[in-house]
């Protein structure tokens, strides 16, 4: 319902939160709005990780003078400061009279300052969200229609009349620039298909020529533990030890569901994320960010240990959910809730590991946001000085860079170990003892000046004509960086304690030793003026491959390729060089036989190189020759014979980037034998003047490169710009695809003359239009990918910005999950086969009670920790794109199917004897194995002539004949499968959201052998089971111990094994054979020792004659040279005997209990199990009670034991019989005892009195002594006291004699 007259129309544009307005003019008839059909798709379902992502713009109209709103501009935008809008640009819309209706658009200005306000539809009483906008009239009803791409039921619209529409409400949509991600689609009720492709078609070409889309990329530093909130700090990472100041803060968690009394640690940084857009920082942008539910997803990816001799070998990733944070800032802020923020996560480091590869994505909501990759290396060639500085260890860090040390210098190989060298080292600085160092793969670098004397020393080996100061080659190791400078070679080992425990590199002391050994290499060829230009070491045949340049009669030069086998001490001319360069014939390659003629360019030979996954070897110089098998050559023609190879810089995994001594750049992809130029070239010109018109800070008119390599199967190079009179040091990538692209396009164009104008068009030399991979496996089976999922602590804030308790509690979790990983490599098969099951299986039933108290905002520490939300994950689904490397062990197979759509007619009717017309196809598919005798491929292929397109089935398979046994994830072979369209080389790309991507060629390493992560446990679970239904009983010991349970030792012994796969979560029973060891043991814990070889095989040998078996079995199969039993899970069981010479004979008990014993058990399957290339070794304890005594200190025992008790007897009896006796002799002595201080007493005592009166005295004495002692002793009979008192009297003096007194009357 328009307003007659002249009517303006709006074009809007949005990408990421900044909108666009311009006034178009339009008809004045209605115009109806147009919205492309896939914008709902994209923005109503959750993506995965390298999926497309677009979107569109809309062209609707409104009336003049209504519905505009004037907002605060944004810095930095076109209308300029202040307020208002842009110029009206005139542009016709569209056109549909009479049906349409004039719709109200509400935009939002996102800028700093920014208000929202409503529509003016909102004056009329309906209120519209931010975003949306409303129509009258009548509505639409959404109803499911097809996928035009997948062939599925999606959705249409229909028209509804105007009583429907009414019912309905309403018809409202979104056009805000950002949406949630979520997995049901919107309900969008106006949703034209046929409108929306006819105006994606019209306006494309306008879309790309306005530039009103942000590029938005993550932007990640490193913060030290203490240096959370902190704005502009960025730290080095080289600090390995672990925080212990987070273990205070979980004391704090009560009625949580961590364990307090466990040990909580933190890891030494934080990764501070934030996102940059249009390469600017806004806070404005982040915040919105925020408010709109965007999260940083981080994917952290351990580069697989090297020393597999102290480290598991594993591929191990873990995934963490960015927590917001307020950051702390100096200027006043006038914000209620915050003013500047980001998002951290625990930087966390593994033991055996020091390359780790981050990953960046969104969680689907608020801005679209470019995923980011980049690499976070530990640097152990810094330290700290007593100035709490960061400094090199290895000499001192020069800041600024001067333009004499690139300008005019040539370019230089980048010598490092692929993927597993944490700091990468450039040399060749002229006349200077500086180096190029970085941690971070040239994102950024340091120019340092080692401490090194330069010396100049003679030698007779290695001759040199002059003395420099120039660092000429440089290479980096996983600890070590070794330099030369004139012919002295330094080394400087790094300080990583996450490699060796300690404060040493993991490479320790560096050995040089001359090869050959007892001879030269000259000698054998018979040249003693012979040089090795070049050498290459092939790991797996422990042979060294070395270029040897002889000289022959005329002064003229031969190239040999001489194999020398370190072990053996061997060495062998495998092929020649040719003395002149083949004359190719307008061939793109000529196999060398001998029999083809040559040109008069001699060959001049500078290297070699050689790929352990597809075994080809490549001889350089100005000529490029390839080889498979190190024999036969192949000369690759379209390299000039003009230049000559300098270096070359090879990803791998089929692709390699040539550089010439003139700089130029040439690319090969392996496998195929054409040689493009990048640059100089068309393409390349092309590219840099596309680069000139978006002022890219990548390209200058005045540059100079200064090193080619591969990172991660990209191609970058590393330039020297000069942007008036100032130089910086950029890394960039090469566009190897664009570039190609471009120059076909230049090449291969024709104008057509049609009527009275003519017409560009291009050819289009790809043999198929759509190339896609169905059909793929789940990835972790074949990868080995271990991937643990960590959430941060909900918070209970209403803002939800963490605090610095909340981020040290998220790094202590992180970190007890990664050691619950490290530690989980136990014996004893656990009832739950997951690393993180003994962590929360006491708390699993108060989980209810633990998200009470969250919800009410009780928790302690104002966290809630959700235990599901730390977990292992089992179930990865594949990413439509094969895998970077696939494990097979014996007898597996890989299968996937590639789905071709040919371009134009692409079938044949072919008639074949005895049948009916064939269709056939002319997109072929050509699998190239490096190691045919140990793989296979098979090739299914079907035709679908309705879709004009073709399926083919491809199986990779593995032969069984190639691998012996080895460890879980040791001494791997490595080989490739490379799949290839045929005539697709060069001339196929698909284009994506970031840049183009070559197809047709598929490059997949192959790894045969133990996968990492597969491992044997002892069942004790059903051990335990099964023996208590066969023995009918089960006695454990006295004293329990849960993690370690008894067996009897006159019980029969079943055991039972676990595989146990770390990667995919699966457990099951053993099946295959085994021999089973007692290497060691002691009747306690502490007292166990190990046995030596000797005495294994008597203890455990059937053929032993010495009597010293500890065990037997009733199974009769044995190893071929009959020493030990071989069993199985169906083996009847194992006897223990530990007969006369065994270690756990005679054993004596401790107390009063039978003796104990603990057995050190071997169990390995190597040699025995063919069923897997997998030497599965376990090594575990088993708890044996009740052990026998042998005869003679069993009847030493009965014999003492019988005397004692005998003896005990005995001495009863008597005691029984002479206690009376015993207690007279008793009461007697002491009555004896009391009458001899009774008669001293007396004899003391004197008196004047007479001698009846003495007589009176001691008869009274004796009549009370005597009453006394029958009070005492009343049950005494009264004649023994009689009779003591007579023999008492008897032995008393006689009385004196007395004279009587004269009797006297009272007074």
């Amino acid at each position: 319902m328009g307003r007659k007259g002249e009517k303006w129309g709006k074009k809007v544009s949005w990408y990421e939160g900044n909108v666009r307005l311009e006034k178009v003019p339009t008809e004045k008839v209605p115009t109806k709005k147009v919205v492309p059909a896939w914008k709902e798709k994209v923005w109503g379902e959750e993506t995965a990780k390298g999926k497309e992502k677009s979107r569109g713009e809309e062209i609707v109209s409104i009336d003049k003078g209504r519905g505009e709103k004037k907002g605060r501009g944004e810095k930095g935008r076109r209308q300029g400061a202040g307020r208002g809008e842009e110029p009206a640009r005139e542009e016709p819309i569209a056109e549909n009279p009479g049906k349409g209706r004039v719709h109200k658009v509400q935009v939002e200005d996102q800028g700093r300052g920014q208000e929202r306000k409503r529509s003016e539809e909102q004056a009329r009483g309906t209120k519209l969200g931010p975003g949306r906008e409303q129509e009258k009239g009548r509505g639409q009803k959404q109803e499911q229609g097809r996928d035009p791409e997948t062939g599925e039921t999606r959705y249409s619209t229909q028209t509804l009349g105007r009583p429907q529409a009414r019912r309905k409400g309403q018809y409202r949509e979104k056009c805000g620039a950002m949406f949630p991600a979520s997995p049901a689609w919107p309900k969008v009720r106006v949703l034209q298909v046929l409108w929306a492709l006819l105006a994606v078609l019209l306006a494309s070409r306008r879309l790309r020529a306005f530039k009103d889309f942000q590029v938005c990329t993550w932007h990640a530093v490193l913060n030290e533990f203490h240096m959370v909130g902190k704005e502009g700090v960025e730290d080095r990472f080289f600090e390995q030890k672990p925080v212990d100041k987070v273990n205070k803060v979980f004391q704090t968690l009560v009625d949580s569901p961590i364990d307090r009394n466990e040990v909580y640690m933190g890891f030494p940084y934080y990764l501070k994320i934030n996102y940059l857009c249009n390469q600017k920082l806004s806070q404005d942008l982040v915040r919105m960010g925020h408010l709109t539910g965007l999260k940083p997803l981080v994917l952290i990816t351990f580069q697989s240990p090297v020393n597999f001799y102290h480290w598991k070998i594993e591929q191990l990733q873990i995934q963490m959910e960015a927590a917001p944070f307020r950051s702390e800032v100096s200027e006043e802020c006038m914000a209620e809730e915050v003013c500047s923020m980001s998002w951290y996560t625990p930087m966390p480091i593994k033991n055996g590991s020091v390359v780790m590869r981050v990953d960046i994505s969104s969680n689907g909501l608020g801005t679209f946001i470019q995923d980011t990759s980049f690499h976070v290396n530990i640097n152990g060639f810094l330290k700290r000085n007593e100035f709490d500085r960061v400094l090199y260890a290895v000499g001192e860090e020069l800041y600024g860079l001067a333009a004499e040390h690139f300008v005019g210098i040539s370019s230089r190989p980048l010598w490092y170990t692929v993927g597993q060298a944490p700091v990468l080292i450039l040399g060749g600085i002229p006349d200077e003892k500086y180096v190029l160092m970085t941690d971070t793969s040239f994102q950024d670098y340091s120019i340092v000046e080692l401490s090194i004397d330069s010396c100049w020393v003679g030698s007779v080996y290695c001759p040199h004509y002059g003395f420099t100061a120039t660092i000429y080659d440089a290479i980096a190791t996983e600890s070590t960086l070794f330099i030369r400078q004139n012919q002295l070679v330094y080394y400087f080992t790094g300080t990583y304690t996450t490699l060796h425990e300690n404060n040493r590199g993991s490479d320790g002391q560096v050995s040089f030793e001359m090869l050959p050994k007892s001879w030269s290499v000259c000698q054998q060829i018979a040249d003693n003026s012979c040089t090795i230009i070049w050498s290459e070491y092939v790991a797996g045949e422990q042979t060294l491959l070395l270029l040897v340049e002889s000289g022959i009669a005329g002064g003229s030069y031969l190239y040999l390729i001489i194999s020398y086998n370190i072990v053996t001490n061997e060495m062998a001319v495998v092929s020649e060089v040719p003395e002149f360069i083949p004359e190719a014939r307008g061939l793109e390659f000529l196999m060398i036989l001998g029999t083809e003629t040559y040109t008069n360019t001699r060959m001049i030979a500078r290297g070699i190189s050689f790929n352990p996954y597809n075994n080809l070897v490549f001889i350089w110089g100005n000529f490029l020759l390839q080889s498979s098998n190190k024999e036969n050559l192949i000369y690759l023609a379209d390299f000039p014979k003009e230049q000559t190879i300098k270096y070359i810089a090879r990803s791998f995994l089929g692709n390699m980037a040539i550089v010439t001594e003139t700089e130029e750049i040439w690319y090969l992809m392996e496998g195929t034998y054409r040689v493009y130029q990048l640059f100089p070239s068309r393409g390349w010109d092309v590219h840099i003047s596309l680069q000139q018109m978006q002022q890219s800070s990548l390209y200058a008119s005045n540059e100079t490169m200064v090193t080619l390599f591969y990172e991660d199967n990209k191609l970058y190079q590393l330039v020297y710009l000069m942007h008036k009179n100032k130089g910086k040091l950029v890394k960039r990538p090469v566009p190897v695809e664009k570039l190609l692209m471009y120059q076909q396009y230049t090449t291969h164009h024709e104008l057509e003359r049609k009527g009275n104008y003519s017409m560009l068009s291009f050819t289009n030399f790809c043999p198929f239009s759509v190339m896609r991979l169905r059909n793929l496996p789940r990835p972790q089976r074949y990868t080995r990918q271990e991937r643990y999922r960590a959430r941060p602590p909900s918070v209970l804030e209403r803002s939800g910005f963490h605090t610095k308790s909340s981020l040290a509690i998220y790094q202590g979790l992180v970190y007890y999950l990664l050691w619950l990983h490290s530690k989980y490599d136990k014996p004893y098969a656990d009832p739950v086969h997951d690393p993180t099951w003994r962590w929360w299986q006491n708390n699993k039933v108060d989980k209810d009670y633990y998200f009470f108290l969250a919800s009410n905002w009780r928790s302690a520490g104002g966290v809630y920790i959700d235990m599901d939300s730390y977990e292992k994950i089992y179930n990865l689904e594949p990413e439509y794109q094969l895998p970077e490397r696939i494990f097979l062990d014996k007898g597996t197979e890989y299968s996937f199917t590639i789905f071709l759509s040919g371009q134009g007619r692409s079938y044949r009717a072919q008639a074949e004897l005895g049948s009916a017309f064939q269709m056939h196809t002319q997109v072929d598919v050509g699998v190239v194995l490096a190691d045919p005798g140990c793989i296979e491929a098979l090739v299914k292929q079907e035709v679908l002539i309705n879709r004009n397109s073709v399926l083919f089935l491809i199986t990779l398979k593995d032969k069984k004949l190639c691998y012996d046994q080895g460890i879980s994830g040791h001494h791997l072979m490595k080989t490739s499968m490379m799949v290839n369209v045929v005539g697709s080389s060069g001339f196929c790309f698909q284009e994506t959201h970031l840049q183009p991507r070559m197809q047709g060629n598929l490059l997949v390493p192959v790894l045969i052998g133990c996968p990492p992560g597969k491992r044997l446990a002892f069942d004790i679970t059903y051990t335990l089971e099964y023996s208590r239904r066969q023995n009918k009983h089960y006695f454990d010991c006295v004293q329990v111990d849960p993690e370690m349970p008894c067996f009897l030792f006159r019980d029969i012994f079943y055991p039972f094994f676990l595989i146990q796969d770390l990667v995919t979560g699966d457990s099951g029973s053993f099946q295959g054979s085994y021999v089973l060891l007692v290497v060691g043991g002691g009747p306690t814990l502490e007292s166990i020792r190990d046995y030596s070889k000797e005495e294994i095989y008597h203890f455990n040998s059937p053929q032993d004659k010495t009597n010293s078996l500890i065990w037997t079995t009733r199974t009769t199969r044995t190893t071929k040279d009959s020493a030990f039993h071989i069993m199985s899970h169906q083996s009847p069981g194992i006897e223990w005997l530990c007969l006369e010479n065994s270690p756990c004979y005679d054993n004596v008990p401790r107390g009063i209990f039978s003796p104990e014993f603990f057995f050190k058990v071997l169990v390995s399957n190597r040699g025995v199990d063919t069923s897997t290339y997998c030497n599965y070794q376990l090594t575990f304890l088993v708890h044996i009670h009740g052990l026998p005594l042998s005869p003679k200190r069993a009847l030493f025992i009965f014999m003492v034991s019988t005397s004692v008790f005998v003896g005990l007897v005995i001495f009863y009896i008597i005691f029984r019989l002479l206690w009376p006796l015993m207690v007279k002799g008793c009461t007697m002595l002491r009555w004896k005892i009391n009458d001899i201080i009774a008669s001293d007493s007396y004899y003391t005592y004197t008196s004047i009195s007479g001698i009846s009166s003495v007589s009176s005295v001691r008869q009274s004495r004796q009549s009370s002594i005597a009453s006394s002692r029958i009070e005492e002793d009343g049950a005494e009979p009264r004649e023994a006291m009689e009779g003591q008192l007579t023999t008492l009297a008897s032995h008393l003096p006689p009385p004196p004699a007395t004279i009587m007194p004269p009797l006297q009357g009272p007074s």
